[in-house]
């Protein structure tokens, strides 16, 4: 299969996965609880993706989705609001979240080079159980995802269709970390981008942002959801005791598995990896300790 046809049978896959979801919203019984709703919209998706993705034997066919689903979620909560929330908090929101899930879906899409291939992650976490295969694709790679999503936008929803406040200083704070968050995870992928198209065998990368931060690109997403966290805080201040556990979800998903899981890859392909580790700091960019003070 091309990379055109690829894309073009994923996009087909999410426009059937949105149908499924959007079905269960206008015709499926209801909750009462708008919230609930949309989680389960939300996970028949997924399973429509999934399907597609065990027919295809690629796992990968699930990868945009997790920048496809969050602005489709926020348009339906504007749509179906109960009362009206302070429009210019929901544009700003919406604004945050749109340009994040082009930017990161376009890149998606220009750097995927097409079927067969499929993240080495899966492959990894499939062949550590093998008896239990089919349950690591569903549950870890495609469910688990979907709900740390819909957790981390959960202040969303809150700031569309509960918080009342209005517009406020903490409301400027969100959209400045949403920009520069954004502007950090473009900069970060552009700078691995032109690394890779001309890294020599066993190179590693330790310039510019990643001089500072070994994994800029999951610090830049994960301050994402902090602005979208921040949004919700500000529409209701109560409730900042627990808006931001998508954010506390999210940085153990990085710390416990993904960068680890890069970072032992990392190591045995590439030797000189290890000076990386000693001296440049491992996700909150700060400037890189030297070789001497390095332990």
């Amino acid at each position: 299969m091309t990379r055109v046809r690829t894309l073009a049978f994923v996009a087909l896959a999410y426009v059937v996965a949105c149908g499924v979801g959007l079905a269960w919203l206008v015709l499926g019984p209801s909750s009462s609880w708008l919230l609930l709703d949309s989680l389960i919209a939300d996970l028949l998706a997924t399973l429509v993706i999934f399907a597609v993705s065990r027919g295809m034997r690629n796992s990968s066919f699930y990868d945009a989705w997790w920048s496809v689903a969050p602005p489709l979620l926020v348009l339906y909560w504007w749509l179906v609001r109960e009362h009206d929330t302070v429009g210019w908090r929901a544009a700003l929101l919406g604004l945050v979240v749109a340009v994040w899930a082009v930017r990161l879906t376009a890149n998606w899409v220009r750097t995927y080079p097409g079927h067969p291939h499929e993240d080495w992650r899966y492959d990894l976490l499939r062949s550590r159980a093998p008896r239990l295969e089919l349950l690591i694709d569903l549950v870890a790679i495609h469910v688990i995802p979907s709900l740390l999503v819909f957790l981390a936008l959960v202040p969303a929803y809150v700031a569309l269709s509960v918080g009342t406040r209005p517009l406020g200083w903490l409301d400027g704070v969100a959209l400045l970390v949403g920009a520069a968050a954004i502007a950090l995870e473009t900069r970060a992928d552009r700078e691995l981008s032109a690394f890779a198209g001309q890294r020599q065998p066993g190179e590693v990368l330790a310039t510019g942002l990643w001089g500072w931060s070994r994994h800029p690109n999951y610090f830049g997403e994960l301050c994402v959801w902090v602005s979208v966290a921040l949004f919700g805080i500000a529409a209701s201040p109560s409730d900042w005791w627990w808006l931001p556990l998508g954010v506390v979800a999210l940085v153990a998903m990085f710390q416990g598995a993904s960068i680890p899981m890069m970072e032992e890859r990392s190591l045995a392909r590439r030797p000189d990896y290890q000076r990386v580790i000693d001296t440049v700091p491992r996700f909150v960019p700060r400037p890189p300790r030297s070789a001497r003070s390095a332990p």
